[in-house]
């Protein structure tokens, strides 16, 4: 097994609540359980500012346990994590909330509601959380719709989008309350690789912005493509992390090996 958390800055977003030095994701000896099964067992990992991050593995492996961990949709046994200046650690309802603001996480599912404009979908946060006009949310609508190339979609239902474009819709509706971080859970995996596509653009197109961001995945060729960092989990450890390019032609493990050769 092998860790590493001295991974250099890949751009210049700078994180609320973080130094110029600070990463933007801190991850150490973390443990996470249920019941008697350790998902986590003492992972730990550095995310700095701009950084596009790739979590690898075959299913059962942590990735997206550790991906909930991140917005404290999961609490933890040990160790110690903090996201975007926060100690995620601190379960009081404020904490969370300053915490979700900094955070934007996109499942699988969409979660979009079904009887609300995508308009509507986007500010409901922005004027129920942020207490923002209504005006001026449908100012962030329309600009984080124009961002994932869904501009004429703001009066359109759920019931009348492709996948792909429900998928983005759910994107920009995290990128309208400003995070400083962006999780991905596996968003692409009930998409078929035409939809695939449009969705990893927009993440490409966020990455050149300089949006940090942390993406559960099993895309290998965008991961080894887009990725600055590519970290491999295995039996709930971090067992190889690095450029991909490093990674995927020089894999130090047997595990990693098995796992890039077996096309997963």
């Amino acid at each position: 097994m092998l860790v590493a958390t001295d991974l250099a800055p890949a751009g210049t977003r700078r994180a609320a609540g973080t130094t110029a030095a600070g990463p933007v994701v801190a991850v150490q000896d973390l443990v996470k359980r249920f019941g008697q099964n350790t998902v986590l067992d003492g992972v730990s990992l550095d995310i700095q500012r701009g950084q596009m991050v790739a979590i690898v593995g075959r299913s059962g492996s942590g990735k997206s346990t550790l991906l909930r961990c991140m917005n404290a949709l999961e609490t933890v046994e040990g160790g110690a994590l903090r996201v975007c200046g926060h100690d995620v650690g601190q379960r009081d309802k404020l904490a969370l909330r300053e915490l979700r603001r900094d955070v934007g996480i996109v499942f699988q599912s969409y979660n979009l509601f079904p009887h609300l404009t995508v308009e509507r979908n986007i500010t409901l946060a922005l004027t129920s959380v942020k207490k923002l006009a209504k005006a001026e949310a449908c100012e962030v609508a329309r600009r984080v719709l124009a961002l994932v190339g869904l501009s004429d979609k703001a009066q359109s239902y759920p019931e009348q989008l492709s996948g792909g474009q429900s998928q983005r819709v759910a994107i920009a509706r995290s990128l309208a309350l400003s995070p400083q971080l962006m999780l991905f859970d596996e968003v692409t995996s009930a998409l078929d690789p035409e939809l695939t596509g449009e969705v990893l653009k927009v993440m490409e197109d966020l990455k050149r912005q300089g949006m940090t961001m942390v993406l559960v995945t099993h895309e290998m060729a965008f991961a080894r493509r887009v990725a600055d960092v590519v970290v491999f989990m295995h039996q709930g450890r971090v067992w190889e992390i690095g450029p991909p390019e490093e990674l995927f032609t020089r894999p130090r493990t047997a595990e990693f090996a098995q796992f890039i050769s077996s096309g997963l």
